[in-house]
């Protein structure tokens, strides 16, 4: 397959590739055809260090035009590219470094001390290249040729091979292997469908080391787009980002656009966000209310949601048109996905309003996971794979996740979705987020917890229930509620409800 990067970096050698500004530094930005030779010579460099398309390479760093020159030196070479969250601790981190088989490591200066303080952990990386630093990296990869690397007999294909760790919300994370980015045939059906052209300008909401931010930027290069990365999430400087550079899609969790819509109307009203025509919602679930505060303040035909993971790609599309009529939907099956439901006895489920866990099967899914097979082969059913997410759909095909398996209460033999119950009280003025769980309960086995992040000051548990009473069935209201400063997430904004839920089983019998 053709170098995607280098036919743009030869047909529109001076259209802006990656914009990389930050508040109070000089901006950064580079044309296909230095973004395609910076590339070129990080592919060299790396080549000389042995890295091929055997070898596993980590990445770590923020948001910045160097990391991506770093992801498209590795895809030139067909490398192995790991993604490290910069926000694990030094444990995780050396868990996943060690468990990927890395002989490389490359870091931001930024994070240079996390790897320094585990390196003695990491007997099987041989190299660990720290990029934006003092620039002595960047004089040495400097010096090797702008042409493509050649791998073997001839160059690597444009769509390289990828392990992203998943997020490791209910356990240890898994990495998920790609033998190639995305089929070709998929991302086309879907770019289609949601309307993508040649022009759009790409902006990063969130890291790129999560699969959605950085598979979408991934995908905004491959139409020839321009990509603005935002170093470090801020709301306001979101919004001059937006602005500054008529940002026309984007991809986000709940989290960042909730910060948002969240500012003070006179804040917002500074800042043009006519230009926003595809917002991809995704991550984690998007509430009812969340839509309606988007969909008051951007565009109301610019709001896309879909349903997918690190493991499957994009499964479900939600149209603009359909959020408001279709509350609680992720959507319809995407263009080359296939979708199935089974039971808890593995019978399929083929009439709508029944749940069952949701198997898909595409050109686009996952390999393996690596180092854990028994785990892959338990989220295998023939050529169909799931992440263990309970599902159902309606008479129009519309498909609703009701919440991930390992987080259904089972209270008094009532099998209870939380994402229902966060759904219903993300509507209460008083609460700014809110998690559900289950916790031990004697009587009932689980009972419904609500941890609470209040929206003022002076939030009482009488008024949550209250609310909760008013809207929601009684088995569903939770029976106890603790207010917290903010819920613990990871770096693509999904809650940890393992963390939340531990205090409370730690002494169950």
């Amino acid at each position: 397959m053709d170098d995607l990067l280098a036919m743009y970096a030869g047909i529109q050698p001076d259209k802006t590739a990656v914009i990389d500004d930050r508040p109070g530094e000089p901006v950064v930005a580079w044309t296909f055809a230095e973004l395609d030779r910076r590339a070129n010579q990080i592919g060299h460099f790396l080549l000389g260090l042995g890295v091929d398309p055997s070898t596993k390479v980590v990445w770590c760093g923020q948001n910045s035009a160097a990391l991506l020159g770093v992801v498209h030196g590795l895809r030139k070479l067909g490398a192995v590219g790991v993604p490290l969250n910069y926000r694990l601790t030094p444990e995780e981190a050396a868990y996943v470094i060690d468990n990927c088989d890395a002989k490389v490591v490359y870091v931001d200066a930024e994070y240079e001390a996390l790897i320094t303080q585990i390196r003695d952990q990491l007997p099987k990386v041989t190299e660990v290249c720290v990029f934006d630093g003092d620039g002595e990296l960047e004089r040495r990869i400097a010096t090797f040729p702008t042409e493509p690397p050649v791998v073997g007999e001839t160059s690597a294909p444009d769509l390289g091979a990828t392990m992203i760790y998943t997020s490791g919300t209910t356990g240890k994370p898994k990495g998920a292997v790609r033998s190639s980015a995305i089929d070709p045939a998929v991302a086309g059906g879907l770019l289609r469908l949601i309307g993508y052209v040649p022009d759009d300008v790409y902006l990063t909401t969130g890291p790129l080391y999560h699969s959605g931010p950085g598979g979408f930027a991934g995908l905004a290069h491959a139409l020839g787009n321009t990509v603005v990365v935002q170093h470090k999430f801020d709301a306001e400087d979101w919004l001059r980002l937006v602005e500054t550079y008529k940002v026309t899609t984007t991809f986000t969790a709940p989290t960042p656009i909730r910060m948002v819509c969240s500012l003070p109307d006179e804040v917002k009203a500074r800042y043009d966000r006519s230009s926003m025509r595809r917002l991809i919602a995704n991550a984690a679930p998007w509430t009812l209310n969340l839509k309606k505060m988007y969909l008051a303040d951007f565009p109301t035909d610019s709001l896309w949601e879909v349903y997918g993971s690190t493991e499957l790609g994009v499964d479900t599309v939600l149209k603009p048109d359909d959020h408001l009529r279709k509350p609680g939907s992720c959507g319809q099956v995407a263009p080359g996905i296939e979708i199935k439901l089974f039971d808890a006895d593995g019978v399929e489920v083929t009439e709508p309003n029944k749940a069952g866990e949701l198997f898909v099967r595409s050109a686009s899914t996952f390999s393996a996971y690596y180092k854990a097979e028994e785990k892959y082969e338990a989220a295998t059913r023939g050529d169909f794979h799931t992440v263990g997410d309970i599902a159902y759909f309606d008479e129009e095909g519309f498909f609703y996740i009701a919440d991930r398996k390992n987080d259904m209460i089972i209270s008094g033999g009532m099998n209870i979705y939380p994402a229902e119950i966060e759904a219903a009280l993300d509507a209460c003025p008083d609460i700014y987020e809110v998690a559900i769980f289950g916790i031990p309960d004697d009587q009932w086995g689980e009972s419904v917890h609500a941890a609470v992040v209040p929206s003022r000051e002076g939030v009482t548990v009488d008024e949550i229930m209250s609310f909760a009473r008013q809207h929601l069935a009684g088995y569903k209201v939770p029976r106890s509620v603790n207010f917290l400063d903010e819920l613990p997430k990871t770096g693509s904004g999904k809650v940890l409800k393992r963390q939340l839920r531990e205090p409370f089983w730690a002494s169950a019998p």
